[in-house]
């Protein structure tokens, strides 16, 4: 028994990896030139096992509509659209031409790109384009980390009975007991945020770095 999380190190954190529908090739080469064209952006990329979790998960809940903020080159939402369920749909928000063009082609070679539709602007804007019916199964955020108040607000009210929203990096490498940055000082606040909205039951797991799944009622 144990009573936190263990620390990963790399050799554990590769086992990880591989007992856990390790990545594919189409995984491994989008993970291989996202470093290679952005090196100082690769941190953006959601983590292997985060990508193989954000699958499951997507295919436990039997996910339909979908929606992500924040694309950067696609591995988050390609692993969300391989878990969508027959005719499922995912709608994806990123402000970056340069950087979701590799996500384009990477969603072509996978087979998906029928499944995802890019919508290219600001996402606190371009959310509200959204029916406003409660018609979401499940949202991942992944972006601007001082805006994840906004874009929770727009989908909260937009997620159906029971569907899940994911937010990542709530854990700021570890920075959100002691923020250095906006960026830390915003995100511990969202955290603080979460924890109070009475619309919904969140838990946050020490994934990759850090992610809150919250059941909207």
């Amino acid at each position: 028994m144990t009573l936190k999380s263990i620390p990963l190190t790399d050799e554990l954190h590769a086992y990880l990896v591989a007992h856990g529908s390790p990545p594919d090739e189409i995984v491994r080469d989008l993970a291989e030139e996202t470093l290679a064209v952005l090196p100082e952006h690769a941190s953006m990329q959601v983590a292997p096992e985060q990508a193989a979790f954000l699958t499951f998960l997507t295919r436990l809940l039997g996910v339909r509509n979908a929606v992500e903020v924040g694309t950067f080159t696609g591995l988050s939402s390609l692993a969300i659209a391989r878990g969508l369920a027959d005719g499922g749909r995912l709608t994806c928000f990123d402000i970056s031409e340069e950087y979701t063009g590799i996500a384009r082609r990477y969603w072509a070679r996978a087979g998906v790109d029928d499944r995802i539709e890019l919508r290219i602007g600001p996402a606190g804007e371009t959310l509200r384009e959204l029916p406003h019916e409660r018609h979401l199964d499940f949202a991942f955020i992944d972006a601007d980390k001082t805006s994840y108040p906004l874009y929770w607000n727009e989908l909260v009210p937009r997620m159906r009975p029971g569907g899940v929203i994911a937010v990542d990096n709530v854990l700021r490498h570890g920075r959100v007991v002691a923020p250095e940055s906006e960026a830390d000082r915003a995100i511990a606040a969202f955290n603080e945020y979460v924890l109070a909205d009475v619309r919904v039951d969140a838990v946050m797991l020490p994934i990759a770095d850090g992610l809150t799944l919250a059941r909207v009622h």
